[in-house]
Formats: structure tokens, C-alpha cells, sequence
């Protein structure tokens, strides 16, 4: 009885920092994918053949509440070039979303679906707690990110 007791506990510990890997709350919910995209960068090339926009150095995009910094970004409108398609953020990237923050080496925008999927090295900063992994998919409109690759957890539990 004290074994499965034992075992029991363990798993009543355990449930609550599985959970938090698989769904974890990113922000503060409902992005507008349709909110303007305002961008600041020291360099810009636009490609009208294949329809990107090249912005390069000290990167800031801001929609709505995210903020989203990278010494790269390459924007990939439709095929009318009326409307951003994708982000791709390169070089060491930085996601801020109300009072949640993130950081990757790759980041890639899919605006009409709000999904936001950071790859290599993913550090995610919330309040006290920190959660690392090597690809996160964060989906803005519901407020919730799914961690993969070998996660590690620190969970402060101060009040």
C-alpha cells in the first residue's frame, strides 16, 4: 500500500510539470493577425520577383501586444504582395508577449494563423519559472505553447 501511496504522490507532483510542457499559457491571448505590423531595422531590400522584404539589423516588429526582435528578418507576402504570408526571424531571436518572453536561434511567423514556432535553444521566461527545449509552437490567438525536444523545467513556486 505505501508503494502504490509512494507512487501516487510522485505522479500527483509530476502531473502538474508534464502539463505545463505540453500547453503552456503564452501571453496574453487573442493576437489580431489582421492588427497592423509595424517594423524598424537599419536596412531594408525588397525583392519584387519573388515577393520579400530583407530586413536586416537591430530588427523590431511589433503587432499588437508581441514584440518580436532578431538581427534578421525576411517577410514573405502573398502572391498578390498585398499581404504578409510569414515572418522568418534568424540570428538569435527574442518573443515578448504581455509579461511572457521567449528566445530562439529561428523563429517563423505564419500571420493568418497566428502560429509562431521557435526553433534550437528555446528558452522560455515566465515570471519566475523558465522552460527549455529545442522547438517551441506558440499559437497566439489562444494563448497556449506546445514544448518539444528534451524539455527542462524550473518551476518557482514562491508566492
Amino acid at each position: 500500500m505505501k508503494r502504490i501511496s509512494l507512487a501516487l504522490a510522485s505522479l500527483m507532483v509530476l502531473l502538474p510539470v508534464l502539463a505545463l510542457a505540453q500547453a503552456t499559457a503564452f501571453g496574453s491571448g487573442g493576437a489580431d493577425p489582421d492588427a497592423p505590423v509595424e517594423v524598424e531595422s537599419d536596412s531594408l531590400s525588397v525583392n519584387q520577383g519573388d515577393g520579400t522584404a530583407e530586413f536586416m539589423g537591430n530588427v523590431v516588429i511589433i503587432q499588437g501586444d508581441m514584440r518580436l526582435g532578431a538581427p534578421r528578418v525576411l517577410v514573405v507576402y502573398d502572391e498578390n504582395g498585398e499581404r504578409i504570408q510569414r515572418l522568418e526571424a534568424t540570428g538569435g531571436v527574442t518573443l515578448v508577449s504581455g509579461e511572457d518572453a521567449a528566445e530562439a536561434e529561428r523563429a517563423d511567423y505564419d500571420i493568418d494563423n497566428g502560429m509562431v514556432v521557435m526553433r534550437g535553444n528555446v528558452l522560455l521566461v515566465q515570471g519566475e519559472s523558465t522552460l527549455e527545449s529545442q522547438q517551441m509552437t506558440v499559437d497566439l490567438n489562444a494563448g497556449t505553447a506546445q514544448m518539444d525536444g528534451r524539455v527542462r523545467t524550473l518551476l518557482n513556486q514562491r508566492n
